[in-house]
């Protein structure tokens, strides 16, 4: 896989993740928000419809009060409450009903065939024992009790909320109550507007995340096609430049060849040749002789001289022989010799512990970047190269006074910084640092090399 996708990939997985553990953490926090809703509003509900039921009751006993007469056992009295009773409803399903405190029914208007029947051991499809449940409520002195009954407008046995009273003179349960299958219904039709809810922000979630990952994506195809661009711009103006560069040595070692030491060679043939003839004439002194013997070997001593200069720009010869110290004060004395430009070469130690190709990385670095104060800088009269180690990493240091230049202009530019290029490249072939700041006050070059490579 290739580097800028792997990068993508790396913004787009945490990304997706993060986003993941939110639209978890909203799930579980939504989902246990609706529970806790839920539960809130089936309390308020049901303590509403106990109040409800409360007030039910006490109509009920107000509308048979004159007839219980503080509790006094009269069957006249008890029959004329039952009709009374039997008559007071609210809605279909909301009816009164009379129980002994054994169970037996005395009254059910909606259900007259339980009446007279003791169903003290009824018990509903959970195996509740209901009416036991309403004649200890009862006997506690009345309040809510939850069951289940037949409910007369639909014959299917639901959940109901009854409340009941003694009236214990009569040795009666009074009771009322409301079946929750409508409260339920309610409450079922809250409980999926819920789970719509977090359906829908679940989906817009995911929708975000899809869409950020998109934008991402598609940033970074952008991104690495302008880079690609950039960089294939870049490769194909290094390659020119390259081979650029090979002509230019090659055209220059031609003419160093040819216009130096091709034509010293030839000026000692010919005074070779010529104090040969004076040796061989016997009119001719051979001290006439020694004199052209003389200029060849001056000449030869010039194309030494001249091959040791070719020689060294091809390779620094004291560099491997001398060591790098030596080799940068030559290379200072020459830049000052060439430019005019005042050097200062301040080595800080000499252990300098490198290979021959890191010296030679660092040496050339030195001359690249040398050569791009000469040919670029402004306004720079002084020039200043350190050369320091510790026990980690060998430090050039080299620092111009010039006017500086925008740095980042010539590293986004194609056609521009080549040179800069190469000194990272070949720092970045010996696993070394490289660093350029440029400001009003200069340019700053730092390149490290690991001490020991």
């Amino acid at each position: 896989m290739k580097l800028r996708y792997k990068f993508i990939l790396l913004t787009i997985i945490p990304l997706l993740l993060s986003f993941a553990g939110i639209a978890i953490a909203v799930f579980f926090q939504a989902t246990n928000l609706a529970k806790q809703q839920h539960i809130s509003i089936e309390k308020a509900y049901l303590n509403s419809k106990e109040t409800e039921l409360k007030h039910y009751v006490s109509l009920g006993r107000s509308a048979i009060d004159h007839l219980y007469q503080n509790g006094t056992m009269n069957p006249k009295n008890q029959e004329e409450a039952k009709r009374i009773l039997a008559a007071l409803d609210f809605g279909d399903d909301g009816y009164f009903y009379v129980y002994d405190m054994h169970g037996k029914n005395l009254m059910h208007p909606r259900q007259p065939e339980l009446v007279g029947k003791n169903l003290w051991a009824l018990s509903d499809p959970q195996g509740n024992l209901t009416i036991q449940k309403l004649i200890h409520a009862a006997s506690q002195g009345g309040g809510p009790v939850r069951y289940l009954w037949e409910k007369p407008s639909t014959h299917q046995v639901v959940a109901k909320l009854g409340y009941v009273i003694p009236l214990q003179g009569w040795d009666w349960v009074l009771g009322t109550g409301i079946y929750l299958d409508d409260v339920d219904a309610a409450l079922d039709k809250v409980d999926a507007q819920f789970i719509k809810n977090i359906h829908s922000t679940l989906f817009w979630i995911a929708g975000i995340t899809i869409i950020c990952a998109l934008l991402i994506a598609l940033s970074g195809l952008a991104l690495n096609i302008s880079e690609s661009r950039l960089a294939d711009a870049k490769l194909k103006t290094l390659a020119r430049s390259i081979v650029t560069s090979q002509e230019d040595e090659r055209a220059r070692l031609s003419r160093d060849l040819h216009d130096g030491l091709s034509q010293l060679l030839v000026s000692t043939k010919l005074q070779i040749e010529s104090g040969v003839a004076k040796l061989e004439s016997p009119t001719i002194s051979e001290d006439k002789a020694l004199i052209a013997f003389a200029r060849a070997t001056k000449q030869i001593n010039s194309a030494l001289t001249e091959v040791r200069r070719i020689s060294h720009n091809l390779r620094p010869a004291m560099l491997d022989d001398l060591g790098l110290v030596i080799a940068f004060e030559h290379l200072s004395e020459e830049f000052h010799h060439a430019t005019g430009i005042d050097v200062t070469f301040t080595p800080q130690d000499n252990r300098f512990n490198l290979n021959a190709i890191s010296n030679t990385v660092l040496y050339r670095v030195a001359q690249e970047a040398l050569t791009n104060i000469h040919k670029h800088a402004h306004n720079v009269s002084h020039v200043e190269i350190k050369l320091h180690s510790d026990n980690k990493y060998v430090t050039l240091l080299i620092n111009d006074n010039g006017t500086g230049f925008n740095l980042q202009d010539i590293v986004n530019h194609p056609k521009r910084g080549i040179g800069l290029s190469n000194m990272r490249e070949r720092m970045a072939s010996v696993q070394g640092q490289f660093d350029i700041q440029s400001g009003a006050d200069g340019t700053r070059i730092t390149a490290k090399i690991p001490n020991g490579e």
